[in-house]
């Protein structure tokens, strides 16, 4: 695969699944702009390319001016934005909605041969959650504008940055149990970050992907309480789980979303997400469609990121190692 000749124009690249695409990317010799509001934010990874390859480009996305820019003489666009939650001006409506129908109407317009938009597997348009209703309705103001876009749904995306198995290995460094909200029962098939990258790498170099929707998940699928047990393995700590009613889980993250912190811990429609199972759909396309059929597990990764929460390191004789 090669884009040597080529101008890929990377929105939201400064982020999780960003910086592990930019450096595939770099690796076919394009030019590749990083599309972000704050480009020294993005700085970093200008080391992944040679000289001038990787370009930091302030941009902001809601304002067609600025997209524009972004685009102009690009061949290729990517569109990794998303909000886990809504803070201030930070909603779903214009991270999911009008952020995304603007790129992909705007990349049709600057003659954009290639689009990618990263969606969510449970995007749904009716769905009670307000984030896959948001999502839903990206796809849709994205295919509206490009219809030859390629949609790309990944299950809960995990990696040395994630926000899944970093959170509750964090919080069994203090908590003395951790929260099985809904007793538990909810099945995800998480998915690597760097298997997502090459979806995207492949989604670009593939025809036969144009117009279509795939749904990204990992080799298997696990229910949460499964996950938060490989989360307290993989620390080497012993915490209790503890079953949390819906009821109760949905007025409790009714009061940590108005708690003001960086990221509240759990929000009410987050609670929504957790009632429906979060697996690829077994009439869906996916990797194997994309050509990719080596996928990435959870019991191989996770270790190499969750170490830093044990206690003296890995040696698991050290003192306070496990308890």
């Amino acid at each position: 695969m090669s884009f040597r000749t080529q101008v890929i124009t990377v929105f939201g690249g400064s982020g999780f699944i960003g910086r592990h695409l930019i450096r595939r990317l770099a690796k076919t010799g394009a030019i590749v702009r990083i599309a972000t509001r704050n480009p020294n934010k993005a700085a970093f990874l200008k080391t992944a390319g040679a000289v001038g390859q990787i370009v930091p480009f302030a941009t902001d996305v809601s304002k067609d001016e600025s997209v524009a820019r972004a685009l102009q003489g690009a061949d290729v666009a990517i569109n990794l934005i998303g909000v886990l939650y809504e803070q201030g001006r930070q909603t779903f409506q214009a991270a999911h909605v009008d952020a995304a129908g603007r790129v992909a109407r705007l990349a049709a317009a600057n003659g954009v041969g290639r689009l990618v938009q990263i969606s969510a597997l449970g995007a749904d348009a009716h769905s009670p959650s307000s984030y896959a209703r948001s999502k839903a309705a990206g796809e849709q103001a994205v295919l509206a504008a490009f219809p030859t876009a390629t949609i790309l749904r990944p299950s809960i995306v995990f990696g040395p940055e994630d926000g899944f198995f970093n959170k509750f290995g964090a919080m069994a460094q203090i908590a003395p149990a951790l929260p099985l909200i809904g007793g538990g029962k909810t099945r995800f098939q998480p998915v690597y970050v760097g298997d997502v990258a090459d979806a995207v790498m492949a989604a670009l170099d593939l025809d036969s992907a144009k117009g279509r929707t795939f749904e990204l998940g990992g080799p298997r699928a696990y229910s949460f309480k499964e996950l938060l047990e490989l989360t307290l393995k993989e620390v080497h700590r012993s915490r209790c789980l503890v079953p949390v009613p819906w009821s109760v889980a949905e007025t409790l993250g009714g009061i940590l979303e108005k708690v003001p912190v960086l990221a509240p811990a759990l929000t009410r429609d987050q609670v929504e997400l957790l009632k429906r199972d979060n697996v690829v759909s077994p009439t869906a396309a996916g990797f194997a469609d994309l050509g990719i059929t080596a996928l990435s597990s959870c019991e191989v990764i996770v270790p190499t990121y969750l170490a830093r929460f044990i206690v003296g390191g890995r040696n698991p004789t050290v003192a306070g190692g496990a308890h």
